[in-house]
C-alpha cells in the first residue's frame, strides 16, 4: 500500500509519530515520509534516529496545523496523510479552551481543506474515546474534529480525498500517560489513584499504529474505525507496576470520567461489528457494503463502554504487557494485519 508513496504525519514527533515511522520503515519502502510538526528541537532529536543518511525517504518540515497555507504547501505531492497533531491534556484544556479549539478544531478544518486543495488520496485522523459523549473540553474538540473529517466525504465528492477517523483508548506508555507517571512515583512508595472504580480502554502504541494503518488501507470515506481492545481498572495497573506501593485516593480531576466510551448508544445505530473492530458509518449504502463483507449491525441499545467491556486485563496480564513493551515486541503477534483480513 505505501511502497513508492509519499506519506505525511502531522504532529509526527510525538509518541505516535515515532512509532508510526518505525513501523512504516520496517514494512514498506515509501518514496517520502514527511514529519510535519512545530517543534524544531524534537525534529532534530528524531532526525538523529531516523536520519536521511540511514533512510533516504525521511523529510522534516516545520509548521503548525493552525496555518492552512503552510499545510497546503506541505501536502503538495503527498499521497497519504496521518493526522496525529493535537493538544491532549484534559486539565490543560479546561483552563486553556481557546488554544485547544485553535489546534484541535481549526487545525482539523485546515487539514481537511488543505488535503482537498492538494489532492491528497487519503487522510486518516487520530481520535480518542473522550470524543464519545464528551464531558471535557478536550473531548469536545476531538468530537468536532471527528465530525469535520466524516463530513469531508461530502466535500470531496466521488473521486476526491478519502477521509476517515480512528478512535481508540488510552495508549500504554505514551508521553503524558499514567504509566510513566506511576513509574516515576514508585520511589515515593505511593501511587495516587483518582478513584478506585475508574476503568479505561487500553491499547499499546504499536497496536494503535497498526490499527490506524489498517484503517488507512481499508477506508472508503466517512468511517470512524474503533478497535476491540481490553479494559483495565486503574488500581490494577498501579498494582502491576508496584504491588507494595500504597494507593491514596486523590479525587477525579476536572473533566475526567469514571468510565470511557468509544461507541455511544446513538452511534451504535450506524455501527457495524467485525471480529476485531467496529466501523461507525453514517452512509446507509456503505453500511450495506460492510455487512456484505462479513460485518453485522450492532443491536438496538448497544454501547461500547470501558466498565461493561467483556475483556478486562488482570494484574498479571498488565504486568506481562508492560514487560513486552519494554522488550519492544514484534508486530507479527498483533491482531491487525496490514494486508488481508485481521488475524
Amino acid at each position: 500500500m505505501l511502497n513508492g508513496k509519499t506519506i505525511l504525519i502531522t504532529g509526527g514527533t510525538g509518541s505516535y509519530g515515532k512509532k508510526c515511522v518505525e513501523v512504516i520503515l520496517r514494512h514498506y519502502k515509501p518514496h517520502k515520509l514527511i514529519i510535519f510538526s512545530r517543534d524544531e528541537l524534537k525534529q532534530f532529536e528524531m532526525g538523529q534516529v531516523f536520519s536521511q543518511e540511514k533512510h533516504a525517504c525521511m523529510r522534516y518540515m516545520l509548521g503548525d496545523v493552525r496555518d492552512k497555507e503552510r499545510l497546503v504547501r506541505a501536502f503538495h505531492g503527498v499521497d497519504y496523510v496521518i493526522h496525529a497533531a493535537a493538544l491532549k491534556q484534559v486539565p490543560a484544556a479546561e483552563y486553556n479552551p481557546d488554544e485547544f479549539i485553535k489546534t484541535n478544531v481549526h487545525g482539523a478544518m485546515n487539514v481537511v481543506e488543505a488535503a482537498l486543495q492538494a489532492g491528497v488520496k487519503k487522510v486518516v485522523a487520530l481520535s480518542t474515546d473522550k470524543a464519545c459523549n464528551p464531558v471535557n473540553l478536550y473531548g469536545a474538540t476531538k468530537l468536532c474534529s471527528d465530525k469535520l473529517f466524516v463530513a469531508g466525504k461530502s466535500f470531496a465528492g466521488i473521486d476526491g480525498t478519502v477521509f476517515s477517523v480512528v478512535r481508540y483508548g488510552n495508549v500504554v506508555g505514551s508521553r503524558g500517560s499514567v504509566v510513566p507517571f506511576f513509574e516515576e512515583r514508585k520511589a515515593t512508595g505511593q501511587l495516587p489513584i483518582t478513584d478506585p472504580r475508574m476503568t479505561r480502554f487500553w491499547i499499546t502504541l504499536e497496536d494503535g499504529v497498526m490499527f490506524s494503518l489498517r484503517a488507512l488501507q481499508d477506508s472508503k470515506g466517512g468511517e470512524i474505525f474503533v478497535p476491540k481492545i481490553p479494559s483495565i481498572r486503574v488500581p490494577d495497573l498501579a498494582t502491576a507496576i508496584c504491588p507494595e506501593c500504597e494507593q491514596p485516593v486523590v479525587g477525579i480531576r476536572p473533566g475526567e470520567k469514571l468510565h470511557e466510551a468509544m461507541i455511544s448508544e446513538d452511534d451504535s445505530r450506524h455501527a457495524i461489528e467485525f471480529e476485531h473492530h467496529y466501523i461507525i458509518q453514517p452512509d446507509e449504502q456503505l453500511k450495506q457494503e460492510l455487512v456484505a463483507l462479513g460485518g453485522k449491525r450492532c443491536p438496538e441499545g448497544f454501547d461500547y463502554v470501558s466498565d461493561a467491556n467483556p475483556d478486562f486485563m488482570t494484574v498479571e496480564e498488565l504486568r506481562e504487557m508492560l514487560d513486552r513493551i519494554k522488550e519492544d515486541y514484534q508486530i507479527e503477534d498483533h491482531r491487525w494485519a496490514l494486508d488481508g483480513m485481521p488475524k
